[in-house]
């Protein structure tokens, strides 16, 4: 495992809850410099995880938020080529109730899994491809405290949709703040898989992976967002071409 050093040479003090959620969004780096040698991971979790559910389930708690989620849907669904016929929008009309439930849930349930996911695939890159010698605890640790930003992307849209219901989704999407373009083009469809949040996630992300592994920040900041655009540009073809061209 490694452990992180100070500028005087000494280990870190441990902070707390608050104090790294806190630090996450203000000074990451000196933050995960104290989360790398103290790796604390299911507080965090279970505070990101609880907020994110409690938000994301709270615009569906009005009519027009269901309505805009089940529109999100079948735009979706359409756009990737699916056929949605009456009978598929009537269920998703009857179930509609049920989604403030079942998306805070699925929430729950998921992103635990997804967490351990995506650091087992981190831990695989950086310690047998790059020789790295952290723990995989270490890296759950690190993915998990960046998801601090998803939490405040989560609170910061879903408060939105709330008190001006009609919409669903990331409100920092590129493709939002540029409502001139085609519908359903492929430039449309690329600027609105560009999240503003999840930007400065990758970032922030880098930035903890870099103190763990003892790396430069810009080499592994570019190598996530890198990944992110390859997916974003693959999706944006593929909806373009598809029921949604």
């Amino acid at each position: 495992m490694t452990t992180p050093l100070t500028a005087s040479g000494t280990t870190p003090a441990p902070k707390n809850l608050v104090a790294r959620f806190i630090g996450v969004l203000t000074a990451p780096r000196d933050t995960f410099v104290s989360v790398v040698a103290h790796p604390k991971w299911f507080g965090m979790l279970a505070v990101t995880t609880l907020i994110i559910a409690i938000f994301s389930a709270l615009p569906l708690t009005t009519e027009a938020g269901r309505q805009a989620t089940i529109d999100q849907q079948v735009d979706t669904m359409k756009g990737m080529g699916f056929e949605v016929n009456d009978q598929m929008y009537d269920a998703m009309q009857k179930g509609a109730g049920r989604l403030p439930y079942t998306t805070g849930i699925s929430i729950l349930v998921v992103s635990p899994i997804m967490a351990v996911i995506f650091s087992g695939i981190l831990f695989a890159i950086f310690n047998a491809a790059m020789g790295g010698e952290a723990s995989f605890k270490q890296v759950l640790t690190v993915l998990i405290h960046a998801g601090v930003v998803s939490t405040v992307s989560a609170v910061f849209s879903n408060a939105i949709h709330y008190f001006r219901p009609g919409a669903a989704g990331s409100v920092a999407n590129v493709g939002a703040l540029l409502p001139m373009l085609a519908e359903h083009s492929f430039a449309a469809n690329l600027l609105g898989m560009i999240d503003l949040f999840f930007v400065w996630y990758f970032i922030v992300l880098a930035m903890g992976l870099a103190v763990l592994y003892r790396r430069r920040t810009q080499p592994i900041a570019i190598s996530l967002l890198s990944f992110y655009a390859v997916i974003a540009i693959a999706v944006a073809l593929f909806k373009s071409r598809g029921g949604g061209a």
